[in-house]
């Protein structure tokens, strides 16, 4: 058994074999990854329907979605144990589009978006999810904890006669809430009793029971829409096939693909923290741009990873390809021979679960630490999770690093200062400490006194950088003054990069062999108007 284990592990296509060793595969661990497995297909199904109707789309179309992205996500994807399916995070993007043009414009910008994704892992585009600091990391989880929640509350609303959404009240809306409160409870404390079984599974089995053995009235998974039908099928998107189809489509497409993508890799960063797992960026975006891909041309309206379904997956258990592979296999189900069934789930149980994924998305700790970090962190992490709840994930990410950017270049541009001391032989030397690029070039030039210095004024780089052109040209500004007062200028101690900036810009023409372990020393030369070697 167990050597038959350990070849289906090497056998596993693309698959990470750290995840999927002889030790993994053991009858336990197999049992809690069909479990973990199923217990998310259950919370996938609302969120796909509700994802569907906010796209403007039949409910089947996210279910699809889910079904055909989740499959190829869990056997190819990044990170095992992460969830990927149909989201609200793409599906309002949608809207504009499906009522616009229609669904196969949909399924056609899927496609393109699924193609732009496999561009951005061919070209290893996702490793550009490093800059993200840590403090946007904070308010991304914290505002996409406040957004699940928020999602919950239209569980909350019944359909009246008008055919408007109505909030819930009198003996309904304290049954919905006993429930959610129930499930809750019965998460909470399975753990304590036994982990034979996964505790939110455990959570909508029993609530589940309750409802249907005594007949409770609160809204089921039916209520929002039968989730019965067939197999997806083939088909090419019903769209002309000419410039201005692609001139309709791209800008959806780029924007799905980049919303897909941040959510997904900064899931998979999220995922990777509480397994201990590290690297997959690329691969990550070469199985979600697969994934849409494929699902553009079975009927599906996309999707990308999942945070909230991802940690009830993680957290009841699930390690490895075989959970998310369940997951997707488990939905396929409910499809086909199970939505009868599945309809019956009431509502609250799935709400209740959710609100656990809230409560432990949801980073505590951010709150305590407010007073401890600088205020610029601060207000990174508050900004990142009132736009995220405001806007969308992808915006407040970008808003994120932007502000952190901008705050790292005002601090290091304050950094730079310089060290004078007068040699004995009556030369001024300036010790330039800190970065010299665009943001200190002005405090650069600040530092000199061109009129006041004597005749040779050495420029000693050993503690600084040049960084970019605008550092070139403060060097230059600074050089040209000097000339101005008939004095001599040299450059010491340049970095080899810096070396090599000054070059390509012809602002050094030298050859460095004479200093060639810590930089070059080079003078300005005032009859040419740029630098040559010196000493």
């Amino acid at each position: 058994m167990r050597a038959t284990l350990a070849a289906f592990a090497k056998s596993l296509p693309f698959a990470d074999r750290r995840s999927a060793n002889l030790a993994t595969f053991t009858p336990s661990r197999i049992k809690t990854e069909i479990l973990s497995g199923l217990t998310v297909a259950l919370a996938l199904v609302p969120e796909a329907v509700a994802f569907a109707f906010v796209a403007g789309v039949h409910p089947l179309v996210g279910l699809y979605a889910a079904f055909i992205v989740g499959i190829i996500t869990a056997l190819f994807g990044g990170r095992p144990g992460m969830i990927s399916g149909a989201t609200g995070a793409l599906a309002v993007v949608m809207v504009a589009l499906v009522a616009q043009h229609g669904v196969q414009y949909l399924f056609a910008t899927v496609v393109l978006m699924g193609i732009l994704q496999i561009l951005a892992g061919i070209f290893h585009l996702g490793r550009f999810i490093r800059l993200v600091p840590h403090p946007v990391m904070l308010g991304f989880v914290n505002g996409l904890a406040i957004v699940i929640f928020l999602a919950q509350l239209t569980q909350f609303q019944v359909t009246g006669a008008d055919g408007t959404k109505e909030w819930m009240s009198g003996i309904t809306l304290v049954l919905m809430l006993g429930l959610v409160a129930l499930t809750m409870v019965i998460i909470w404390g399975t753990p304590k009793i036994t982990k034979a079984i996964p505790a939110p599974l455990a959570g909508i089995a029993i609530v589940a029971v309750l409802v249907i053995a005594f007949g409770i009235p609160v809204p089921r998974v039916g209520d929002l829409a039968s989730i019965q039908g067939g197999l997806p099928l083939f088909s090419i998107p019903s769209v002309p096939l000419n410039l201005e189809t692609l001139r309709i489509i791209f800008p959806y497409a780029l924007i799905l693909a980049a919303i897909g993508l941040i959510e997904s890799l900064l899931t998979l960063n999220l995922v990777g923290e509480i397994t201990g797992q590290k690297g997959g960026a690329s691969k990550e975006c070469l199985a979600q741009g697969a994934a849409n891909t494929v699902t553009g041309f079975f009927g599906g309206m996309g999707g990308c990873a999942m945070i909230g379904q991802s940690m009830i997956n993680v957290k009841s258990g699930g390690r490895t390809r075989l959970s998310g592979t369940s997951a997707a296999l488990f939905l396929l189900a409910f499809i086909l021979v199970a939505s009868s069934l599945i309809e019956q789930i009431p509502l609250a149980a799935l709400v209740g679960v959710m609100f656990m994924v809230v409560i432990g998305t949801f980073a505590w700790n951010s709150l305590t630490i407010l007073r401890k970090i600088p205020l610029t962190d601060a207000l990174v992490i508050g900004l990142v999770t009132i736009v995220t709840v405001l806007t969308d994930l992808a915006i407040a990410v970008v808003v994120g690093v932007i502000v952190s950017a901008l705050a790292y270049t005002w601090n290091n541009a304050k950094r730079i200062y310089a060290k004078a001391h007068t040699t004995t032989e009556g030369a001024k030397i300036y010790a330039i400490q800190g970065p010299l690029f665009f943001g200190s070039a002005e405090g650069f030039g600040e530092i000199f006194s061109p009129k006041e210095d004597p005749s040779v004024v050495i420029i000693d780089f050993m503690d600084s950088r040049v960084v970019d052109q605008s550092a070139l040209q403060a060097i230059e500004d600074i050089a040209r003054k000097y000339e101005v007062a008939g004095k001599t200028v040299q450059l010491r101690h340049l970095s080899r990069d810096c070396h090599y900036l000054l070059n390509k810009a012809n602002q050094l023409i030298v050859d460095s062999d004479d200093d060639p372990e810590y930089g070059i020393s080079v003078n300005y030369n005032v009859s040419t108007g740029s630098f040559a070697g010196g000493h």
